[in-house]
C-alpha cells in the first residue's frame, strides 16, 4: 500500500520549529493577510448587497415592477386591458395611473414637480405609498374634493403642512378673455409621505385618478396600467408574456428597462469594488512566494537528502505545494468565517461602534440610509474563496519547481 509521503512530509515542514524565525513570521502574516482580505471582501460584498436590497425595495416600492400603456400616450380601455393582465398567475396586483409633469406654488414658493394619479383603494396593490404617509392619509384623495399628497422634502421645501393651499400648474395653455393663460387649480394638501428617496419625497405630486383627469383634460382615457409581481425578477418575461397576449398595440415595459442605467451602475461598482479588494487576497499569496523560496533556501540539504534516497523532482515539487497550500487553506478558512461572522452582525456592530465612537457614521441629515444593511450571498462566499485557494496554490508553483530544480551534489558539496 502507497503512503502520500508528499502530504506527510509537507506536513511535517509545515508544523515544524524552522531554524529561522523570520521565515515563520513571514507564513504567518501571509495566512494573517489572506485571512484579513477574505474578511474584508465578504464583508464589503454583503454591505453592498444591502444596499442594493435596501435601493430597490424602496425604487420599486414607489415604482411598479412592470405597466402597460397605449402608443398614443394614453389608454382608454384600461378595465380590459387590467381584466385581461389579472389572468396572469404571476401577478399580485394592479393599477391604473396618470403621469405628468407641473409646477406646484405656495405663495411666493414654486417647484416643479411629477404629477400622478391614482385610485387610492388599489394604490395599496402596487406601491408602498400608503405605508410611507406621514401626515394625513392616502385615503383622503377623493374624487372631485382636488386633494393632494405631497412628498416630504417637497412640502419642506414649499412650507406646506396638511389642510394648506397649493396651486398646482400644468404646461397646458387655456385660451381666457384675457389671453392665453396656464392652466391650473388650487389644490388642499391632505397628506404627506416620507419613503427615503429623494427623487420621489422631492419631485412627486399624488392626486385622486379622476382629478387628474380633470386636471389634464384626458376624460377616461389613463396613462397606463401599473403591475405588481409575485417575483420582481419575473418580469422581462412576463412583460413578454403580456405583450404576446394583449390584442391591439400596447407598451409593456419593466422595471429592469426603466432603471436599468441605476442597477447597471451598482453592479458595475460591486466588481470594481471585488477587483480592488481582491489585490489584498492577492499580496497577501504573494508573501506565500517568498515564504516558500526562503524555506527551499533553507531546506536544500534535507531536499539533497531526499533525492539521494529516490525521491522524484515531481515528489519534492508536490511537498513544497503541500506546505504553501496549507497557509492559502488555512488563511481562507479564517477569513471565510471571520467575513461571514461580520457579515451576519454588521448592522448590530455599527450601532455599537457608533456609541462607543459617540459618532453617527450616516447621518440620516445626510443619508437616507442611515443604517448599514447587509446581504450576505453564499455565491459571493465560494468565489472569494475559490479566488482565495485559487491564488495561494498558484503561488506555490515557482518555489516549488525551483526546489524540484536542486541537485543534490551541489547542494551537499559543503555540508
Amino acid at each position: 500500500m502507497r503512503h502520500p509521503y508528499e502530504l506527510y512530509a509537507g506536513l511535517r515542514y509545515t508544523r515544524a520549529k524552522r531554524r529561522n524565525h523570520f521565515i515563520s513570521f513571514i507564513s504567518l502574516a501571509s495566512m494573517l493577510g489572506i485571512a484579513i482580505g477574505v474578511t474584508a471582501l465578504i464583508t464589503v460584498l454583503s454591505v453592498m448587497n444591502g444596499f442594493e436590497r435596501e435601493l430597490r425595495t424602496r425604487i420599486l416600492g414607489m415604482a411598479s415592477h412592470a405597466t402597460i400603456s397605449g402608443f398614443d400616450g394614453g389608454l382608454a380601455d384600461w378595465q380590459g386591458v387590467s381584466a385581461i393582465a389579472a389572468r396572469n398567475p404571476d401577478i399580485a396586483g394592479l393599477a391604473p395611473y396618470i403621469e405628468g409633469e407641473g409646477m406646484v406654488r405656495v405663495g411666493q414658493e414654486l417647484s416643479g414637480t411629477l404629477l400622478r394619479g391614482v385610485l387610492p383603494d388599489q394604490e395599496n396593490a402596487v406601491s408602498d405609498i400608503g405605508r410611507h404617509v406621514v401626515a394625513g392619509s392616502l385615503e383622503s384623495l377623493e374624487a372631485g374634493r382636488f386633494n393632494i399628497v405631497l412628498g416630504f422634502e417637497l412640502a419642506t421645501a414649499l412650507g406646506a403642512t396638511v389642510g394648506d393651499k397649493v396651486d398646482l400648474m400644468i404646461p397646458q395653455a387655456s385660451v381666457t378673455p384675457a389671453g392665453v393663460m396656464p392652466r391650473f387649480r388650487r389644490f388642499t394638501v391632505s397628506g404627506v409621505f416620507r419613503v427615503g428617496m429623494y427623487e420621489f419625497d422631492r419631485g412627486l405630486v399624488v392626486v385622486h385618478l379622476a382629478d387628474a383627469q380633470a386636471l389634464l383634460r384626458m376624460d377616461d382615457t389613463v396613462t397606463g396600467v401599473r403591475l405588481k409581481l409575485n417575483d420582481m425578477f419575473e418580469a422581462p418575461r412576463v412583460a413578454r408574456e403580456l405583450a404576446g397576449e394583449l390584442p391591439g398595440m400596447f407598451y409593456v415595459n419593466d422595471w429592469t428597462r426603466s432603471h436599468s442605467n441605476f442597477f447597471r451602475a451598482v453592479r458595475t461598482e460591486k466588481m470594481v469594488m471585488f477587483i480592488i479588494l481582491s489585490l489584498i487576497v492577492g499580496v497577501a499569496a504573494f508573501n506565500i512566494v517568498s515564504t516558500l523560496v526562503m524555506v527551499v533556501q533553507d531546506k536544500q540539504a534535507d531536499i539533497a537528502i531526499m533525492r539521494t534516497l529516490g525521491a522524484t523532482p515531481r515528489s519534492v515539487m508536490a511537498i513544497f505545494m503541500v506546505q504553501g497550500a496549507i497557509i492559502g487553506i488555512v488563511g481562507t478558512l479564517l477569513g471565510v468565517a471571520g467575513g461571514v461572522a461580520l457579515a451576519l452582525n454588521v448592522e448590530s456592530l455599527v450601532p455599537l461602534l457608533e456609541r462607543l465612537m459617540g459618532q453617527q457614521f450616516l447621518s440620516p441629515d445626510v443619508y437616507y440610509i442611515s443604517d448599514l444593511p447587509s446581504e450576505l450571498k453564499s455565491t459571493d462566499v465560494v468565489r472569494i474563496a475559490g479566488l482565495s485557494l485559487a491564488l495561494g496554490l498558484l503561488s506555490t508553483l515557482y518555489p516549488a519547481w525551483r526546489a524540484s530544480r536542486v541537485q543534490p551534489a551541489e547542494a551537499l558539496r559543503y555540508e
